[in-house]
């Protein structure tokens, strides 16, 4: 899972500032103004700053440059980088390090990166805003987790009790459904939106918040750290199994202008997935300390739980369908269609590397 900074706020904070504090203030009890004016804020920098027209990045034609998240859903990626696995193909992987979420997600709305590995809502939230991106790949499978305090052991127990979770994200989305599908209103629950994953973590052992949805390794390591907590939900009990959490989006003119380099990025990820999925140990010790600040042990479990998969095609539904949840939370107004995602480069790497394909574990066919 894409671990994230904190809620999903716009490049210009002082135009921000007013929304994004009544989005963050404390609590409040469901959906409503305080999201709708925080993308209503978005909008208006995005318009005054010229956030989607996009300022031409200037790129080498043998180098992209990326953002990402911390979880294991950028895996894939981030193995990629670190072994330079496009190389071969003429590409180098260059990463973008951003100071919050905020920025990982608007920077490939400017045209500040060429692509970005992020929750599949907050593409969405950036293609409805009128960004100029397109999916084009997989992030990761599965992996987010639903753990209540001790005492709290059904749905109908949450009922006024205080979540702790990020704005506009996966995490926020699959405790909404959870309730839904409970017949319980995302109103009868406080909302409290934490900054970041440890943040949350730390607020739910000291009891400051009563559930929390979060991501492998940090809901198993919860579960047996916090004594009587319960594990309510890894997801697949709402979504089925393999339901996908992050992708990977790029700008629509750089698939016309560079498919090549697209593909050399593709393809690299793809190396990488079949290096986790057969050398889970010489992976993990790659990327264990550099990429992620964790323990082995919980590095195993979140590989585990959560398999970085590019190959999402059999998810195009899935992400889809996700965005009626988005509506009825007032986060968007007008739902995107097929056209926000093209697999086209990713069907032309599988066809072009067979071998390498028919090795992989975790794919759509």
């Amino acid at each position: 899972m894409c671990e994230r900074d904190g809620t999903m706020r716009p490049a210009d904070y002082a135009a921000m500032a007013p929304a994004f504090q009544a989005g963050r203030a404390g609590t409040r009890g469901g959906p409503g103004a305080s999201r709708r004016g925080v993308l209503r804020a978005t909008a208006a920098s995005a318009l005054s700053f010229g956030l989607f027209g996009g300022h031409a990045l200037a790129q080498s034609r043998s180098s992209l440059k990326s953002t990402h998240g911390t979880g294991f859903c950028n895996l894939n990626l981030f193995l990629a980088h670190s072994l330079q696995m496009a190389r071969e193909d003429g590409l180098e992987i260059q990463f973008v390090n951003t100071p919050t979420f905020a920025e990982q997600v608007t920077f490939l709305g400017m045209g500040q990166v060429d692509l970005g590995l992020m929750p599949y809502t907050s593409f969405v939230a950036l293609f409805n805003a009128g960004a100029p991106v397109k999916i084009i790949a997989g992030g990761g499978i599965e992996g987010c987790a639903i753990v209540a305090r001790p005492g709290l052991t059904t749905p109908a127990s949450l009922r006024g009790k205080t979540l702790g979770t990020f704005q506009l994200d996966t995490l926020e989305v699959m405790p909404y459904d959870y309730l839904k599908k409970h017949n319980i209103s995302f109103r009868d629950v406080r909302v409290r939106y934490m900054g970041n994953t440890p943040e949350a973590v730390e607020a739910f052992k000291a009891g400051a918040i009563d559930w929390i949805c979060t991501i492998e390794p940090y809901a198993t390591a919860l579960v047996n750290d916090v004594r009587g907590a319960t594990m309510l939900s890894d997801g697949r009990d709402i979504y089925g199994p393999g339901y996908t959490d992050c992708v990977l989006a790029t700008r629509s003119s750089l698939i016309q202008q560079n498919p090549a380099a697209l593909k050399a990025v593709i393809k690299g990820m793809m190396r990488a997935q079949l290096m986790a999925e057969t050398r889970q140990e010489e992976t993990l010790q790659r990327l264990v300390g550099t990429y992620y600040k964790t323990s082995m042990e919980n590095a195993r479990i979140a590989m585990s739980k959560q398999p970085a998969v590019v190959d999402a095609r059999n998810q195009t539904d899935f992400i889809l369908g996700r965005t009626d949840s988005l509506v009825e939370m007032g986060y968007i107004r007008n739902k995107p269609g097929r056209d926000a995602i093209d697999w086209t480069l990713l069907e032309q790497v599988i066809a072009e590397n067979p071998e390498l394909y028919g090795q992989l574990k975790h794919k759509s066919a």
